[in-house]
């Protein structure tokens, strides 16, 4: 549970507007799209990331209120690790199973050749 920004009442997570004020608390009315807002008077953009290293596109920039792109430029980025070892056992069967369709298609051109000689 969690609170509204405006009516301080508890409120699900997964809520798209507020029930008691009729607040959008997701963006595009999607549970998984969260809507970070400015608080006080100064607007989103003087404390995000992507406003200080001047990549955001956001039409709304630099006098956003609300976004849903933004990163506290005083909190560290989380970056993962996405270098996977393809060759371990979990990496061929995700493998396998991303290909399947291909590695059926193939599996029938050899049988074919097989079958014509």
């Amino acid at each position: 549970m969690s609170d509204c920004p405006r009516c301080h009442q508890s409120i699900n997570s997964q809520a798209v507007t507020c029930p008691h004020c009729g607040l959008v608390l997701k963006a595009y009315g999607h549970p998984g799209i969260p809507l970070h807002r400015a608080t006080g008077a100064e607007p989103l953009c003087n404390s995000c990331t992507y406003h200080a290293d001047d990549t955001c596109d956001f039409p709304q920039r630099p006098h956003a209120r609300d976004c849903t792109l933004y990163q506290d430029i005083s909190e560290p980025i989380v970056e993962y690790n996405l270098n996977r070892n393809i060759f371990s056992r979990q990496g061929i069967k995700f493998w396998v199973r991303r290909n399947m369709t291909w590695l059926v298609l193939l599996g029938l051109v050899i049988f074919s050749l097989l079958i014509s000689l």
